[in-house]
């Protein structure tokens, strides 16, 4: 295991997650508020990171970082940029296939690629807020959602939706 890099990973996933800490501004604003602009700076800077990172090296799995820098390396893809996602979406599916990586992390960014493409999710991970609130985003062949979750590791729709909104502010 590469323990450099591990940490490197562990350090981009913390910043990652202390920007995101934030009281998010409500409404509408004329220019991006100061603290957006961070979490976008900080993304911008992980997603060249990883991918200059994956052309060296290939997708970080859990043999080269360890099963925490692994996940670490998919929350950095999860708040990549679109196009980026797409390109990291099937280096994490072959990751997943080698067991390399979470099939639970895989419908995670497998949700948000289909969002930002304006398809159905599987998995039912992504929500929306608009003016009735958090609602999540369409879902695919809803009768059978929480049988897809199972499948990768994910409760039930319903004990998650009730998380979401209880962490909702």
């Amino acid at each position: 295991m590469d323990e450099e890099l591990r940490a490197e990973l562990l350090t981009r996933r913390d910043e990652d997650q202390r920007v995101r800490q934030i009281q998010w501004p409500r409404g509408q604003y004329r220019e991006i508020p100061d603290e957006i602009r961070e979490m976008m700076r900080v993304d911008q800077a992980n997603t060249a990171w990883l991918t200059e990172l994956i052309a060296r090296r290939g997708w970080p799995g859990r043999t080269l970082v360890g099963k925490d820098g692994a996940r670490a390396a998919w929350l950095l893809a999860q708040h990549a940029d679109p196009e980026s996602q797409r390109a990291f979406l099937d280096l994490l599916r072959a990751a997943v296939a080698a067991g390399e990586a979470s099939p639970r992390d895989l419908a995670y960014l497998e949700d948000r690629v289909r969002m930002h493409d304006g398809q159905a999710q599987l998995y039912g991970t992504q929500f929306r807020r608009d003016a009735q609130g958090l609602r999540v985003w369409t879902v695919e062949d809803p009768e059978h959602l929480d049988e897809r979750r199972a499948s990768v590791g994910l409760p039930p729709f319903a004990e998650y939706e009730a998380v979401m909104r209880r962490a909702e502010p």
